[in-house]
């Protein structure tokens, strides 16, 4: 019996996506797996429609690796509004209640280094967590509001960058998990004033490099380009990715040769000398040092395969 004939075409890596506002992710999503013709292609960490900047999308085999990204630190800009607290603590919420700024500016900073350091954070009922299987707003777009437990987080940096009239301006260094637009009204709530978030952009996602980030306008433009000169626009748009591995770049790599490779391909745990004593590692094989998976070391110190690159073969 014949496998089925995949749509799309088989492009594999990460393309940092510098998300517009006014677009869901997943809407963004969309729009680059058509321009690239992807067979598979998934986000990593959304960002409101509000937002705009870093939007890593794995496309192909990347799409198994991208869980490494959810656990990765982010950077922030954000302006937040003060005296006006929304319900979904964003410009694109309603206000719920107005109140005057009577704080100091010694205030303002003690407040802000509140914030800084090993906290606990009690998610947004807007937002994409879930409670007994359904996201959290989808209970809120109703009117309801379910338990939510405090969670750890840590901000390794607050910036504060300017405090004109209404308007205040930071740069947040975070970990995982951090609500941007929590941090902002709960610390309205503290002011004694409300606030919300009116411009959010997220500068960084793990170490990726921000000068590689790529407009939709850009990608469009290289299509058009390449179309006009009855090229194909392939090869223009994949040198765009960054490596499917990317997303697990943090983590130690284990190189070994094709001879064993072969065996930790087929699922095999393989003896590897000089493997780290525990923990999850990133395979590449022989002198080239092709990405073919991630593993483990095993309770024998083996490298046991955990997830595989799955090589197509040519259309």
């Amino acid at each position: 019996m014949s496998r089925p004939r995949r749509r799309g075409r088989d492009v594999h890596g990460v393309l940092l996506l510098d998300k517009p506002p006014g677009l869901s992710s997943n809407d963004a999503l969309q729009k680059v797996k058509r321009i690239y013709n992807a067979n598979r292609a998934g986000h990593t960490g959304a960002l409101d429609p509000l937002a705009t900047g870093m939007l890593p999308i794995c496309l192909g085999e990347a799409t198994k690796f991208s869980r490494y990204l959810l656990d990765s630190d982010k950077r922030y800009r954000v302006i937040a509004r003060l005296g006006q607290r929304t319900d979904t603590s964003d410009a694109d919420g309603q206000i719920i209640s107005e109140r005057p700024l009577t704080f100091s500016d010694a205030q303002l900073q003690d407040v802000l280094d509140s914030f800084r350091g090993e906290t606990m954070q009690v998610p947004s009922m807007y937002s994409a967590l879930k409670y007994q299987g359904r996201k959290l707003y989808e209970y809120a777009r109703e009117g309801i509001v379910v338990p939510r437990e405090a969670r750890p987080i840590t901000v390794y940096q607050l910036v504060f960058i300017r405090h004109e009239a209404e308007e205040l301006e930071l740069e947040i260094y975070c970990s995982k998990g951090t609500y941007i637009r929590t941090i902002i009204d709960d610390l309205g709530e503290k002011l004694g004033c409300g606030a919300h978030v009116t411009m959010l952009r997220r500068l960084q996602v793990a170490s990726y490099p921000v000068e590689k980030m790529i407009t939709l306008e850009q990608l469009q433009a290289v299509v058009s380009e390449t179309n006009e000169s009855e090229c194909s626009p392939n090869n223009r748009l994949d040198a765009l990715l960054m490596p499917m591995d990317s997303p697990a770049a943090s983590l130690p790599e284990v190189n070994i040769q094709s001879s064993v490779a072969a065996y930790f391909k087929q699922g095999q745990p393989v003896q590897v000398a000089g493997v780290p004593p525990d923990g999850l590692v990133r395979v590449t094989e022989g002198d080239g040092r092709d990405f073919i998976g991630m593993a483990e070391i095993d309770d024998l110190g083996r490298v046991a395969p955990r997830r595989l690159v799955v090589e197509y073969p040519d259309a």
